[in-house]
């Protein structure tokens, strides 16, 4: 059964892509970033005011680590 990738076409609308010729031709990705009004210093600003993520929690963790130990 093939899935229809088209399906939920409506979810990147507001989501505008760029080919990498797009992005070379404007000098590169940082000068592509500039010209889209992005800048380095706000990615790190947004990193660095970003809560900290723990992508598990310790129960998590105890039971990826025994699974691991299992399959060795």
């Amino acid at each position: 059964m093939k899935s229809d990738i088209t399906k939920n076409a409506e979810t990147f609308r507001s989501h505008e892509s760029y080919s990498p010729e797009e992005v070379l031709t404007a000098g590169g990705t940082t000068a592509f970033g500039l010209k889209a009004g992005k800048n380095n210093s706000t990615l790190i600003t947004a990193l660095e005011e970003a809560p900290p993520i723990e992508p598990f929690t310790e129960e998590e963790w105890t039971d990826l680590l025994d699974q691991l130990e299992r399959d060795k």
